[in-house]
């Protein structure tokens, strides 16, 4: 028997925050007001049927660490150290990432009943995150071989311009993510790299969201706008 799989990538349409968070901004950290912020995260739970006390969200801070999840969480997990991933085996517990031009990867062994968010950014990605991510969920019982994997709404290469030392940086150590912009200068396609990089860990269900935070008006770009809400990527085990 397997699990169905549920994953959900927010816009930022249909909430309550005035500008420049207009309108469904779900990160709690940017500047916006925070009873909007609680208003537009109660109707996340409800439209996704879970509960609010059934999604659980995470102090990101850009590093490789990992939290496992074994039930409804009071606060953010990770505290003041923070952590940028979160694993589970819970049913009906929706592991949360916000972002605004990271990378959301949504990992789930249907199989086993195994879920992961995790959130990717440059340093992240670049130290990680994703492949410690792999890690905890195999220690949880997942296989590599029947895991499936979204990597949501991105900042794209053609619009993620990063200095030349920093695109060979990243690249030495996520090969495949170096790129060029649409002005032809070095820039970075992350999403690129942590496809690679799973395919060599032995993942193959990989699906890629086409759409480009920076490009999309309907999406939070904190390169296009500065300061911006976030949006929510969300997996559950039904």
């Amino acid at each position: 028997m397997a699990f169905r799989v549920r994953r959900v990538t927010t816009t930022r349409t249909g909430g309550v925050s005035k500008a420049p968070f207009d309108s469904f901004n779900l990160g709690d950290h940017v500047g916006d007001d925070p009873i909007a912020v609680a208003a537009n995260r109660s109707r996340l739970a409800k439209a996704t049927g879970l509960g609010p006390d059934r999604l659980v969200w995470m102090n990101q801070v850009h590093s490789d660490r990992v939290a496992v999840v074994d039930g409804p969480q009071a606060g953010v997990v990770g505290g003041e150290q923070g952590v940028d991933a979160l694993v589970t085996t819970v049913p009906r517990l929706a592991m949360v990432v916000v972002t605004a031009d990271c990378v959301p990867v949504l990992m789930a062994d249907s199989r086993a009943g195994v879920i992961a968010a995790v959130h990717a950014g440059r340093v992240g990605a670049q130290n990680g995150v994703v492949v410690r991510t792999l890690e905890a969920m195999l220690t949880a019982g997942a296989h590599a071989g029947d895991i499936s994997v979204l990597l949501g709404p991105a900042v794209s290469g053609l619009h993620y311009e990063v200095p030349a030392a920093m695109a060979e940086e990243v690249e030495a150590a996520l090969p495949g993510s170096r790129t060029q912009t649409s002005g032809g200068t070095p820039g970075l396609d992350l999403r690129a790299g942590i496809a690679r990089q799973l395919t060599e860990l032995g993942v193959q269900a990989i699906d890629v969201d086409p759409r480009c935070t920076a490009a999309d008006p309907k999406l939070f770009s904190h390169r296009r706008d500065g300061r911006t809400g976030r949006l929510a990527s969300l997996v559950w085990l039904e």
